[in-house]
């Protein structure tokens, strides 16, 4: 893209991880923050100013943070809005997409491992802006939120991994509507001999001269391109995430191979396993911040007595769902956080058993007082954790320090 010798008539808005690499690459430019009331100069250059000195009339161009809602002030006056992505459409080097509600990170964690040898590089929402990846590497991996989706006008991927989608982020698009929408756009845009990996029930919404490859579980994407499931050691959730990554590896380079997705790594608080003194099995899966993931945790460890921490900000989503899964598993609960008074009204209503304990600390020690062999401990609170701690890990790290205490 030619920008203008004047770098400074390009507009990034908001002074974050994208834009601060954006103006790296570009020269300095522009940057209007809400934080800033005074404008600065910062020590790359780039001039700092307040959103209410900016004048669409002085801009050629405005890229916004990803998360930056569309009903912010600057996205309203923008006149030559163009997302991270469509900025570098016409650079990029063959592109996989990852979206999706649940799985995304884990998802593209697990390509980018088994395209390692073809040099793959990963980046967008797991961490490096497209601006500071290699673009001379042969793929990019890109996981990618439903911001910047919504941003996007003009990039495509060449192939698209869609995890399902669920109810989330709803009050910044606006609608589930939108939601999906914004997360099905970009096949729109995918031509003749690309390929999109999307749930089944979604096809009916796209109109694409992509190939389109339907699935409504892991096992039936996983037989249509010769996948064995039996192989691989991932369960729930992550193995819908391990079976996406493999039809990737085996669409590009028709390869299936067990060792290599077997000897991926998950992150920390992602279904983290420990045990305690006397041997019981504890799992930390701090991480699952909505119902969604914790449906896959569950999932995981069905055929087991399952003793089920639930609880923290939830944003108001609407519990009934949950509750109404619970019931197929052999599960009592352990309440925490914010909702508690929500948790405990729907356990009531449907039956379900529960303790109230307000407290990660109370339900830990609650649990170990009933927690027998073959049973399974479970943090998979289904919620946010900024009530009661300053993020998903001081919640995991807390109950794995919990658990490590019991005697």
């Amino acid at each position: 893209m030619l920008l203008p010798e004047n770098r400074y008539r390009v507009s990034l808005f908001g002074y974050g991880i994208t834009t601060k690499a954006l103006a790296t690459a570009i020269g300095p430019c522009t940057i209007y923050d809400d934080k800033v009331t005074k404008p600065f100069t910062d020590d790359a250059g780039n001039r700092l100013k307040p959103p209410s000195e900016f004048d669409p009339r002085h801009s050629v161009l405005e890229i916004p943070s990803p998360g930056m809602p569309p009903k912010h002030p600057l996205v309203k006056a923008a006149q030559h809005l163009l997302s991270e992505y469509d900025f570098f459409a016409e650079t990029m080097p063959y592109t996989v997409w990852i979206s999706g509600t649940n799985g995304k990170t884990t998802t593209t964690q697990m390509v980018t491992h088994l395209l390692a040898d073809k040099g793959a590089r990963s980046g967008g929402n797991i961490g490096t802006p497209l601006a500071a990846l290699d673009p001379e590497a042969p793929v990019w991996v890109l996981e990618t939120s439903s911001f910047t989706l919504h941003y996007t006008r003009r990039a495509a991927p060449n192939l698209y991994a869609l995890l399902p989608i669920s109810p989330d982020h709803l009050s910044w698009h606006g609608s589930m509507e939108a939601y999906t929408d914004a997360k099905l756009d970009p096949i729109r845009r995918m031509r003749e001999g690309e390929i999109a990996i999307v749930p089944r029930a979604l096809l009916p919404k796209i109109e694409t001269a992509a190939h389109l490859i339907g699935y409504d579980t892991a096992k039936d994407l996983a037989e249509s391109l010769g996948i064995d499931t039996a192989q691989i050691r991932f369960k729930g959730g992550f193995l819908l995430d391990a079976v996406i990554a493999m039809a990737v590896d085996a669409i590009l380079y028709d390869r299936r191979d067990y060792d290599r997705i077997n000897a991926f790594v998950l992150d920390p608080h992602r279904q983290e396993e420990c045990r305690d003194a006397r041997g019981r099995l504890w799992v930390n899966d701090t991480k699952a911040t909505n119902i969604d993931a914790t449906f896959a945790a569950l999932e995981a460890y069905k055929g087991h007595r399952i003793h089920l921490i639930l609880g923290g900000d939830d944003k108001g989503v609407a519990l009934e769902p949950l509750f109404e899964a619970l019931q197929r598993y052999d599960v009592d609960i352990f309440t925490i956080g914010s909702n508690e008074a929500r948790l405990i009204a729907c356990a009531e209503r449907y039956g379900i058993a529960h303790t109230p304990c307000s407290q990660l600390d109370t339900a830990v020690a609650a649990i170990a007082a009933v927690h027998a062999e073959g049973e399974v401990a479970l943090l998979s609170p289904a919620a946010a954790s900024l009530d009661q701690f300053t993020s998903y890990a001081e919640r995991g790290n807390r109950f794995k320090s919990l658990v490590a205490e019991l005697s």
